[in-house]
């Protein structure tokens, strides 16, 4: 374990973070001191109107997180006020049902993998250099179970659990820490037509946000806000088969229903 976050030094990031966990997430960290807190977001507007509301200290951009180009661009302007100690690249996308079409796959891998790959190419040789740096992917309940109606969601989350506990491995020893966030239904847009249903407990934002800095505090790589999400991947992992028919049975419950994970 290593040493965890303290937000009263640095400037912290949050992508995707015009609404949702995003917002939440950011403004959890204002008011546990962060001194500067960056809101990246495509709705430059959005993530304006939330700035606002965090204080002062607070800043908004409208950044394309699906572009390597305007990330990078991103981290420099950011930077020159300022070293970054947290970026949590939070951005998410829920594309599609079923198998999805080639689009739904397109702008999944785009969001919930790609754009974490093009921020910590970005972010992490800066803070590896420095020797100090936290570094969060929020993937979903899903990348360690699965959302049982949407294999572009399952699957690009199931990649982002893989890339976090990759740069973990990667950087255990330069410093830097990297987290993994990884909720149930949490109460935002996307799960907006009723997580209920699939008999998810959905949380707000907020209590999203206190599980993330909580963790970090810990130094811990898999922050999970809802606690049986645990149990589930400890069922999954002891007997395969007879998890697959649980989803299944999820998957007809589901019909018609909201995503059972999301989360971004």
């Amino acid at each position: 374990m290593q040493d965890g976050f303290k937000p009263g030094a640095g400037t912290v990031v949050v992508t995707g973070a015009a609404s949702g966990i995003g917002r939440a997430i950011a403004r959890r960290l204002s008011l546990a001191g962060a001194p500067r807190t960056v809101l990246l977001d495509r709705d430059g507007a959005g993530a304006a109107r939330a700035a606002e509301a965090i204080g002062p200290h607070a800043r908004a951009m409208g950044v394309d997180v699906r572009d390597p180009a305007a990330i990078e661009a991103a981290v420099a302007r950011i930077e020159e006020d300022g070293p970054i100690s947290l970026w949590c690249s939070n951005a998410g996308v829920h594309r599609g049902q079923g198998l999805g079409e080639a689009s739904d796959w397109d702008a999944s891998l785009a969001v919930n993998l790609h754009a974490h790959l093009h921020a910590a190419r970005a972010v992490l040789p800066r803070m590896v250099r420095r020797g100090t740096g936290h570094f969060v992917i929020t993937a979903s309940a899903a990348g360690l179970l699965a959302d049982p109606r949407c294999a572009p969601y399952s699957v690009s989350k199931h990649a982002a659990v893989a890339l976090a506990e990759w740069l973990a491995i990667a950087h255990g020893g330069d410093g830097v820490t990297i987290a993994c966030l990884c909720p149930e239904g949490v109460r935002t847009a996307m799960t907006a037509a009723d997580s209920a249903a699939l008999g998810t407990e959905v949380l707000e934002p907020e209590a999203v946000a206190d599980s993330l800095l909580e963790g970090l505090a810990e130094g811990r790589f898999l922050i999970l806000p809802h606690s049986r999400t645990a149990e589930y991947e400890r069922r999954r992992a002891t007997d395969r088969g007879r998890w697959i028919a649980g989803m299944r049975r999820a998957r007809q419950r589901a019909a018609g229903a909201a995503p059972l994970h999301a989360a971004g």
